[in-house]
C-alpha cells in the first residue's frame, strides 16, 4: 500500500523541474507554440485557461495577475475569467499563482510534498513554475506559479508572459503581442536573480521626457510613474531613483511611491538626494545654506521628515551628503564631517523607523569625488551598500578587491546610458554598447558588486535595447562573450518575429557600434579624416545601414512599423543623417579653402539635412496619433561647450566667388593640398602587389563657372585610369589602379600620369612596389603601416587557467580581445604566459611605433592597468596604460571611446617577425594594433584599416 501511495504521488507531479537561464534560446524556451500532449496547455485553439489568485495574497500580486489576464487575451484573443478569492473556482484546468504563506492551496500542496519549494524558502524573488494534477476540489490540473515572495510571484507570470509573446516593451514602444492558438508548457522552471536590487535611474529628462510625460499626464504622476514600474517589473527590475530634475515622486504626487510598494518596485533617491528627500524638495521648502556645518538643525530636520513621509515603503536610503545641485562640497568640507552627517542621518532612520539602522537598507555613493572621501579613509557601517560609480562615460572607476573583507551591504554599481556633464552633453540617442556594458559589469560581477546595479537611462527612450539587456545581464550575469550575437538577435526576434531578427540584429550591432565612435553631440565637421575619404566611408556604412532597416521596413507587417520605427529605424536614419550632414560641413569647408565652383551649392544640401534631422523627429512624434509628441526634442546639433544649446542650430558653412572663365584643380586622396596651387610634388599614395584591389582617386574639378575639356595620360601601360577624358563641369573623381600583369618588376616601379584641361598640366607621381620576396607571412607592411584587428590574432596562448576571449562587435571597428577570467593576473610576464602573437611582414628594420588601441577602462583597482608588447623573442617590455593619466587624457578617452598607448620598438633585420601581446593585469581590453616604421604616416580618427594578410 505504501509503495502504491509513493508511485500515485510521483504521478502528480508529472514535469520536472528546470533552471534555465535568463538567456534561453527559443529553442530551449519551456514555452512552446506547439501542442504537446505531455505539457500543460495554456492556451489552446484560442481558448486561454482561468487564473486563480488568493484574496489573502499581495494586492501587488494581484494587480500584476491583471496584467498577466490581458496578456492572455493579447496573445489568444480570449479574456480567461480571473478569480481573487479564498478558494479556486471549480474547472479542467487552472493557473494558480502565488506567494509561500499567502495562498492556502499552494501552502497545502508544499505542505503535503507535492511542490518542493526547499530551494524557494527565505530566497529571494525565487520563483517556480510546474503543473500539478488535481491541486484541489474540482480541478483537474493546474499550472502552479509559485513566488519565494510577492516579487517572485510577479516574475513568475511576467516571465510567462515575456516567453508567450509579450514584449516588455509592448507600451513604451508599442510592440505588438504574437498571436497563437496554443500555448503549452512543456517543463517545469524555477529561476532567481544573482544580482539582489536592479534598476533604472530617469535623469535628464526635460526637454524630452518632461514634455510629452506633461502633455499626456499632466505631470510626472502616478499615472505616468505606473506605466514605468510596470516596465521594470517586465523586465525583472525591482528598483527606481525617480526623475529628479525640478521633481520630487513623493511632493509631486502622494499616490505615486504607494503604487510602487504595493507593486514591489524599491524606491530610492539619487546618488546625492539622502534620506529620501528630492533635491527640488529643499528648495521648495530648505531654509538656510545646504551646508551641515552652518544649517545642522534645519538640515536634520528636512531630512528626518523624508524618513517619516517614507514610512513602510520599500526602500534604499541615500546616506551622507554632496554639495547643492549635485555640487562637490565646499573646499572646508572633511572626512570628520561627513562621518558625523552619515552617523547622525543613521539616528535619525533608527528614530524614525524604531529599528536598529542597519535594519534599513541604505547606500552611500562614491560619486565623483566622494570617492576620494573613501580613498583618503572616510568609512561608514559596513551594512551600508558601497556603490560604486562609473565616469558617467561606461568605466568603472572602482572594484573591491578580491581580498577586501566582505560587507553585509555589499557593493552595487551606478552606471551610465545618459549623462548631462564634461566633457559633452550626451542624451539624444543610444549609442551605447552592450558588450561594453557586457564587458564592464562582467568586471563588476566578479569582483562582487552584487547587491545594487543601477543605470541612469535618461528619457527611457530611446534606451530600450541597452536597457533590455542591463536589467536581463543583472538577473544573471552568467552569459558568455560569445553569447551576446544571440542575445541581439533573440531581442530582435521577441519584438519583432523570427523572420526578420539576423537583419535587424546587424542594424542594431552596427548602428550602436558607429554611434560609439562619437557621441552625436560630440561630432564635428573635423571627426573623421575628409582629405583620404575616411568621413566618406562613415557616411557610406551609415547609409548602408539605412538601406538595410528601410528594405525590412517596407517588409514587415503593418502592426509592426510603429514599434519598428522607434527601435530600429528611427535611431538609424537620424544618426546616419547627422554623421552626413557633418560630412557635408566638412566637404563644404573643404572645396571653400581649394575654390570648387560646387561649394556653395553644399550649403544648400547642409540645409536641406539640418531640415531632414527635423522632419525625422516630427515622424516620430506624429506615430499613433502622437502618442510619442515631443519624445525627440532633445538638442544636438551646434554644442559650443559641454552643455547643450538651447535649440538645434545649423553648422556654419562656407561661401565662394567664382570668375566666369575655367580653371582646372587637381585633388589628390589623402592630401590637403591641392594643384597647380602647391608647389609640392603631387604623388599619390604608393601601391602593393599584395593588395591588388588597391586603388586612389585624382579629383578633378573646376574653380569656374564655364566648362573645360580635359584629359588622362601616364607613360606606363602598366597604369589604369578609370576615365582618360571628358568634359569637367563642377568635377569629376578618377580612379588609378595598377595592371599587375603588366608589372613583372620587383621593388619599387614608377610611372606619371599627366592631367591636362584649362590649359594647365598637372603632374602626378606613381609609385607600385612588388616585394622581393617570394613568400610573405602575416600581416604585411603597407605604405610604412600595419593595422591588425585584435580579434585577427595568429595564435592565443592560453595557460594558467586564462583565455583569451574575444567580445563580439566590441570597439570602434571589429571586436576586442580580453583575458578571461578577469581577477587572474600575471606578475611576470614571458615565456608560455598567457599572451597573444601577431605575425607580421616588414620590408625595412630598425625603429617602429606600436601602437595599441583599447577601450577606455580606468585603474579600478587605484593602480594603472598594466599589460606587456615584446617582438619575436625580446624580453617583454611592462606598460602601465594610466601612466600620466589626467583629466585632459581621459576626457580624450572617453570622446574618443578608446585609449592608445604608443611604444617604441627596435626591429633587427627585415622579414617576419611576431608581435606578442602579454597579460599582465586582468580587465584590459584590446581593440588594435597599428606599427609605423615611417613618421610621416597620416592619422585616421579610427586608425588605418585593417592590413591585408596573407592567412
Amino acid at each position: 500500500m505504501k509503495r502504491y501511495l509513493i508511485l500515485s504521488l510521483l504521478t502528480l507531479i508529472y514535469i520536472p523541474i528546470f533552471a534555465q537561464s535568463n538567456f534561453p534560446s527559443p529553442q530551449d524556451s519551456y514555452v512552446s507554440t506547439t501542442p504537446d500532449n505531455a505539457g500543460f496547455p495554456l492556451i489552446s485553439q484560442g481558448k486561454a485557461v482561468p487564473i486563480y489568485i488568493s484574496s489573502e495574497d499581495f494586492k501587488g500580486v494581484q494587480e500584476v495577475a491583471q496584467w498577466f489576464q490581458a496578456d492572455l487575451k493579447r496573445v489568444s484573443g480570449d479574456l480567461p475569467q480571473l478569480n481573487i478569492g479564498k478558494k479556486p473556482p471549480k474547472t479542467n484546468r487552472l493557473v494558480i499563482a502565488g506567494t509561500l504563506g499567502h495562498n492556502a492551496v499552494i501552502d497545502k500542496l508544499v505542505k503535503s510534498g507535492r511542490i518542493d519549494v526547499s530551494k524557494l524558502k527565505d530566497q529571494w524573488e525565487h520563483f517556480l513554475i510546474q503543473t500539478v494534477k488535481k491541486p484541489s476540489s474540482g480541478v483537474d490540473e493546474a499550472l502552479v506559479i509559485v513566488g519565494s515572495d510577492k516579487r517572485g510571484t510577479i516574475y513568475g507570470m511576467l516571465d510567462i508572459s515575456e516567453k508567450m509573446g509579450v514584449s516588455p516593451w509592448y507600451w513604451w514602444a508599442d510592440v505588438p503581442a504574437k498571436q497563437h492558438q496554443d500555448i503549452y508548457i512543456t517543463k517545469g522552471f524555477s529561476d532567481a536573480p544573482k544580482v539582489k536590487y536592479r534598476g533604472i535611474f530617469i535623469n535628464d529628462e526635460a526637454p524630452a521626457l518632461s514634455g510629452w510625460a506633461h502633455e499626456n499626464f499632466g505631470s510626472f504622476n502616478h499615472k505616468f510613474y505606473g506605466h514605468v514600474f510596470e516596465l521594470i517589473l517586465r523586465m525583472k527590475g525591482n528598483y527606481l531613483w525617480p526623475a529628479m530634475w525640478g521633481r520630487s515622486i513623493y511632493d509631486d504626487d502622494s499616490l505615486s511611491a504607494p503604487l510602487a510598494n504595493k507593486l514591489g518596485v524599491v524606491i530610492g533617491m539619487s546618488h546625492h538626494e539622502p534620506l529620501m528627500r528630492a533635491h527640488i524638495e529643499w528648495k521648495r521648502y530648505g531654509n538656510g545654506p545646504w551646508d551641515y556645518s552652518k544649517n545642522k538643525d534645519t538640515l536634520q530636520k528636512f531630512w528626518r521628515d523624508g524618513m517619516e513621509r517614507m514610512g513602510d515603503n520599500e526602500s534604499i536610503v541615500t546616506i551622507a551628503m554632496r554639495g547643492d545641485g549635485d555640487e562637490p562640497m565646499s573646499e572646508e568640507s572633511n572626512i570628520q564631517l561627513l562621518e558625523t552627517i552619515v552617523q547622525d542621518q543613521r539616528a535619525i532612520i533608527e528614530e524614525v523607523t524604531g529599528k536598529p539602522a542597519k535594519e534599513t537598507p541604505q547606500l552611500w555613493a562614491l560619486y565623483k569625488e566622494v570617492q576620494d572621501y573613501y580613498d583618503k579613509g572616510m568609512r561608514v557601517p559596513d551594512d551600508v551598500t558601497l556603490l560604486l560609480c562609473d565616469d558617467n562615460w561606461g568605466n568603472i572607476r572602482k572594484l573591491p578587491a578580491l581580498s577586501d573583507s566582505s560587507r553585509s551591504g555589499g557593493y552595487g554599481i551606478y552606471y551610465h546610458y545618459d549623462y548631462v556633464g564634461g566633457p559633452r552633453n550626451y542624451k539624444w540617442l543610444n549609442t551605447n554598447q552592450i558588450s561594453r556594458t557586457w564587458e564592464q559589469m562582467n568586471l563588476a560581477y566578479n569582483y562582487n558588486a552584487d547587491r545594487i546595479w543601477i543605470v541612469n537611462v535618461g528619457d527611457i527612450k530611446p534606451m530600450e535595447f541597452p536597457i533590455s539587456f542591463f536589467l536581463d545581464y543583472a538577473w544573471d550575469p552568467t552569459l558568455p562573450a560569445s553569447e551576446l550575437p544571440s542575445y541581439t538577435k533573440n531581442w530582435a526576434a521577441e519584438q519583432f518575429g523570427k523572420k526578420y531578427q539576423e537583419g535587424i540584429a546587424h542594424i542594431l550591432e552596427k548602428y550602436t557600434k558607429y554611434n560609439s565612435r562619437r557621441k552625436p553631440e560630440l561630432l564635428s565637421p573635423e571627426t573623421y579624416n575628409i582629405e583620404n575619404g575616411e568621413f566618406e566611408k562613415v557616411v557610406k556604412d551609415y547609409n548602408e545601414l539605412v538601406q538595410q532597416a528601410d528594405s525590412i521596413n517596407g517588409l514587415l507587417p503593418d502592426e509592426y512599423k510603429a514599434a519598428y520605427f522607434q527601435l530600429v529605424l528611427y535611431p538609424v536614419k537620424a544618426s546616419a543623417n547627422l554623421n552626413e550632414l557633418y560630412y557635408t560641413v566638412a566637404l563644404n569647408h573643404y572645396y571653400a579653402e581649394q575654390g570648387r565652383i560646387t561649394t556653395d551649392s553644399l550649403i544648400h544640401e547642409v540645409k536641406a539635412l539640418f531640415d531632414k534631422d527635423q522632419l525625422l523627429a516630427d515622424q516620430y512624434h506624429q506615430l499613433l496619433g502622437g502618442k510619442w509628441n515631443h519624445i525627440m526634442n532633445q538638442t544636438h546639433i551646434g554644442y559650443t561647450n559641454w552643455y547643450e544649446p538651447k535649440e538645434n542650430i545649423l553648422p556654419e558653412t562656407k561661401s565662394i566667388s567664382s570668375t566666369e572663365k575655367p580653371e582646372m584643380g587637381v585633388a589628390l586622396q589623402g592630401e590637403t593640398s591641392w594643384w597647380p596651387k602647391s608647389n609640392s610634388i603631387a604623388e599619390l599614395s604608393p601601391f602593393n602587389s599584395f593588395n591588388k584591389n588597391q586603388k586612389y582617386y585624382i579629383e578633378i574639378f573646376n574653380r569656374g563657372k564655364t566648362p573645360f575639356d580635359f584629359s588622362l595620360s601616364s607613360d606606363h601601360p602598366w597604369v589604369k585610369i578609370s576615365n582618360s577624358k571628358g568634359t569637367i563641369h563642377h568635377q569629376k573623381r578618377i580612379w588609378i589602379s595598377i595592371n599587375w600583369e603588366e608589372l613583372k618588376e620587383n621593388g619599387n616601379s614608377t610611372a606619371i600620369i599627366n592631367v591636362t584641361g584649362a590649359n594647365e598640366v598637372v603632374s602626378i607621381n606613381v609609385t607600385a612596389f612588388r616585394p622581393h620576396e617570394k613568400e610573405l607571412e602575416g600581416f604585411i607592411e603597407e605604405n610604412g603601416t600595419i593595422s591588425i584587428e585584435a580579434d585577427s590574432y595568429s595564435k592565443a596562448i592560453n595557460t594558467e587557467g586564462i583565455t583569451w576571449t574575444t567580445i563580439p562587435n566590441l570597439g570602434r571597428t571589429s571586436s576586442s580581445v580580453s583575458a578571461m577570467p578577469v581577477t587572474k593576473a600575471i606578475t611576470s610576464p614571458g615565456g608560455d604566459s598567457p599572451h597573444l602573437e601577431y605575425d607580421i611582414h616588414l620590408f625595412e628594420k630598425g625603429e617602429i611605433k606600436l601602437t595599441a588601441y583599447f577601450s577606455p577602462t580606468l585603474a579600478f583597482h587605484n593602480h594603472g592597468r598594466k599589460y606587456a608588447i615584446s617582438i619575436d623573442d625580446q624580453q617583454p617590455k611592462i606598460i602601465n596604460m594610466h601612466e600620466n593619466e589626467n583629466g585632459y587624457t581621459w576626457s580624450q578617452a572617453v570622446s574618443n571611446n578608446v585609449r592608445k598607448i604608443e611604444t617604441s620598438l627596435q626591429i633587427g633585420e627585415k622579414g617576419k617577425h611576431t608581435i606578442k601581446f602579454w597579460l599582465v593585469d586582468p580587465g584590459v581590453v584590446l581593440q588594435k594594433i597599428v606599427v609605423n616604421t615611417s613618421k610621416d604616416s597620416k592619422e585616421n580618427y579610427l586608425g588605418p584599416s585593417e592590413t591585408k594578410s596573407t592567412k
